[in-house]
C-alpha cells in the first residue's frame, strides 16, 4: 500500500441500532464520543436510529419506530381541525 493516502483514523468501529440494540463492527472513519466493549475489546461507538436489522425494506416487517413522538405531537396540534369536533358544535 502507498503511504499517506489513507486517513489516520480508519479503524474498527461499533455501530449500534438503538431501536433493537443490534451491534455490528465495521471499519470506518466516523467520529465517536462513546465507547463500547464487544467480546472483551473496546471500540468507538456510533449510535444509529435505523439499520439493516430494523429497516422495513430489509426485514419485511412494517414497524414504525417513533422515538421523538412526532405522530402524537402532530395529532395533538391538529386535533381541533378533526371532523368529530366540528360535528359536535
Amino acid at each position: 500500500m502507498r503511504k499517506g493516502i489513507h486517513p489516520e483514523n480508519y479503524r474498527l468501529v461499533a455501530f449500534k441500532d438503538m431501536s433493537n440494540d443490534d451491534v455490528f463492527l465495521t471499519k470506518s472513519t466516523a467520529e465517536a464520543k462513546e465507547t463500547i466493549t464487544v467480546d472483551g475489546v473496546e471500540y468507538p461507538l456510533v449510535k444509529l436510529e435505523i439499520s439493516r436489522t430494523s429497516h422495513p425494506y430489509y426485514t419485511g416487517k412494517t414497524k414504525l419506530v417513533d422515538t421523538a413522538g412526532r405522530i402524537d405531537k402532530f395529532k395533538n396540534k391538529y386535533k381541533k381541525f378533526s371532523k368529530e369536533e366540528k360535528s359536535e358544535e
